[in-house]
């Protein structure tokens, strides 16, 4: 099992990144949002899984344990593979898909490309009960309520309607959590909210 990889980014493609390790390049599959973070020439870190195929071998990279961790735990679903998965992640966040298996919110799923309602209706059924409740980060198991907020659902909305992809408008929401309270959060209108979480954008 490669857990981790660390070194210098020698290329990049549209959906790998190649690191040089001990004078040998791992190439590695990872998301656009992952891509963005990378750098030619620059030094790297991703947590990694390694798919095992009778003909090939398959190293998925991460920003973090707990997406590796949620890439993982979707391949245990029915009709799930490496593919689908991050397809998924590429879609949405981790903790937004974490919220969209528990809450059953099949319209999310139905989002990611190869995913259509009964196959949101199986990951639900099959993953719902070891998800972990939303808010709650696989890696560290530490709890949170704002992920089910109900004016989550609102802004979310709002932003896809200005042209958001699924996965930037789940890392906008994301960051609007992480920089206000529960109780900031409570005293605000749709509105401000959502002023705040455009203002995240112009600051990525």
């Amino acid at each position: 099992m490669i857990a981790t990889v660390r070194g210098e980014v020698t290329a990049l493609g549209n959906d790998f990144v190649v690191i040089e390790v001990g004078g040998v390049g791992l190439l590695v599959h990872v998301t656009p949002a992952s891509l963005r973070n990378l750098h030619l020439g620059a030094q790297a870190q991703l947590s990694t899984s390694l798919v095992v195929r009778e003909d090939s071998l398959t190293l998925f990279g991460f920003h973090g344990e707990d997406e590796r961790a949620l890439f993982e735990l979707l391949q245990t679903a029915s009709g799930v593979g490496p593919k689908l998965a991050q397809t998924m992640l590429a879609t949405h966040s981790a903790s937004a898909l974490r919220l969209a298996i528990y809450s059953e919110d099949f319209k999310t799923l139905e989002l990611v490309s190869g995913i259509g309602r009964k196959g949101a209706q199986r990951i639900c059924l099959e993953l719902k009960d070891r998800i972990g409740a939303p808010g709650t980060s696989q890696s560290t198991g530490q709890p949170g309520s704002s992920g089910s907020a109900p004016w989550r659902a609102q802004v979310q909305s709002a932003l896809l309607g200005l042209g958001f992809s699924p996965r930037d408008a789940s890392e906008a929401i994301d960051s609007v959590i992480a920089e206000l309270s529960e109780r900031e959060l409570a005293e605000l209108s749709i509105s401000e909210i959502l002023r705040i979480a455009l203002r995240s954008r112009d600051r990525a």
